[in-house]
């Protein structure tokens, strides 16, 4: 049997090959596949091309930064305008006050960043033991050493003989406090470096979160001196109706991670915002101040950040941020009718990012196949649930012909089910 020279993501290779499907061009909220199918983009692609695909003005941007400076790195002393550009709208947007800003890649590089820099600077003022890192059961940080480490689904730490590539992690219960409470006891606060969350959890099923959670682990975190880090890269720039999700939740965390939504995609970028208390000691002018070794070869990229400022400039002259939010109200009135049907356990939004989560008699893996056999992608998420997270320049219209379709499939799984018994 002939074999794909691409070795797919996320993919158990034997089921996939001779069924991929191959996306050769893109406009707006649809896809075009090499047997001419239009797909509806029911999650912008991995929950980040929220401006929609193909804006002439994002290419026309690479395109001039490319002719004026393609790229250079920013280690040591070398900086360029359009990295310096960036950092400084992110910080006036930041939902902490004068944060510090680095930049690399991607989401899973911007996690190892983060973890590494909480490690960093309890090391340097003196709380060596300071070396745990709390997630949460069902949580997903990226793909790196450190964010398989603390990863909540269990099935991205198996096959590497080891609970966790990285040591000293721990994962407490999803929606509950208490649980992360009982964890400082039995673990000990000088022990623990941070405490790291999804405001919203995503690849774990869309869970927003329960009232009160976050006030009692920032309670916590600040009492017993635990650096508090949000991961924001999908629900960061706007994907739950504001621009942080942190600021919709009132959190303040000492580290913000982004990624996705910065560029809505067209380019691989990701970074965190640090918060005064961790960056001052790393500023102070002293020849004992420490060096955080942080950089990858693309930090800082002009192109990369090019496009970041474009589409900040695009989600705020068109009003996207403030459009997400009205679409999160379609999407959940449009959940909230599905949810009486017999294959719907229940359904979740935070933001517009929702979940169907179904019952045992149905695959969401299999549900999510057929609909796209009716034009619309949706993607299947750990505890048997479907992933609706479209890009902000849906119409409501399309939010309902896509639910619809979710709901055609289970009704035909309803038939099916009915004819087998």
């Amino acid at each position: 049997m002939t074999t794909p020279a691409l070795w797919s993501a996320q993919a158990h290779m034997p089921s996939v090959i001779g069924r991929q499907i191959n996306v050769v061009s893109a406009e707006g909220a649809y896809l075009t596949t090499d047997t001419g199918a239009r797909l509806f983009d029911g999650t912008a692609s991995l929950w980040y091309a929220n401006i929609g695909h193909a804006r002439e003005e994002m290419a026309q941007v690479a395109y001039e930064q490319m002719k004026k400076l393609e790229v250079y790195h920013v280690f040591g002393r070398y900086t360029n305008e359009r990295a310096i550009e960036l950092s400084e709208k992110l910080v006036s947007i930041a939902p902490i006050d004068d944060p510090k800003v680095i930049l690399n890649s991607g989401g899973s590089d911007s996690i190892d960043v983060a973890l590494k820099l909480a490690r960093r600077y309890w090391n340097h003022v003196g709380r060596t033991d300071k070396k745990v890192m709390i997630s949460r059961e069902g949580s997903y940080h990226g793909l790196h050493a450190y964010g398989t480490s603390i990863a909540g689904l269990d099935f991205n730490r198996e096959g590497y003989g080891t609970d966790s590539l990285v040591a000293d992690t721990e994962r407490v219960a999803m929606h509950d406090a208490g649980a992360f409470a009982a964890a400082i006891e039995r673990i000990g606060a000088k022990n623990i470096a941070a405490y790291i969350a999804e405001p919203v959890m995503g690849t774990g099923g869309v869970h927003p979160p329960q009232a009160g959670y976050f006030e009692e682990i920032q309670r916590l975190c600040r009492e017993h001196d635990i650096l508090f880090i949000a991961d924001e890269v999908i629900t960061g720039f706007g994907r739950t109706g504001e621009m942080f999700a942190s600021s919709r939740y009132r959190l303040k965390p000492d580290i913000v991670v982004f990624a996705k939504g910065i560029t809505s995609g067209y380019a691989a970028l990701g970074g965190i915002l640090v918060a005064p208390r961790v960056w001052q000691p790393f500023f102070e002018r002293s020849a004992n101040s420490p060096i955080y070794r942080h950089g990858t070869t693309y930090s800082g990229h002009p192109v990369t950040a090019a496009l970041a400022l474009k589409n900040l400039e695009i989600l705020e002259r068109e009003g996207l941020v403030a459009r997400s939010a009205e679409l999160e109200q379609v999407l959940a009135r449009e959940l909230k009718a599905i949810e009486s049907h017999e294959f719907v356990t229940s359904t979740r939004v935070g933001g517009f990012l929702g979940g169907i989560e179904l019952s045992s008699d149905v695959s969401a893996e299999l549900v999510t196949d057929q609909i796209i056999e009716r034009g619309f992608i949706t993607r299947p998420l750990r505890g048997n649930t479907i992933q609706i997270s479209p890009p902000f320049i849906t119409t409501d219209q399309e939010v309902r012909d896509l639910v619809g379709a979710v709901r055609a499939v289970l009704d035909a799984s309803k038939t099916k089910t009915a004819a087998i018994a």
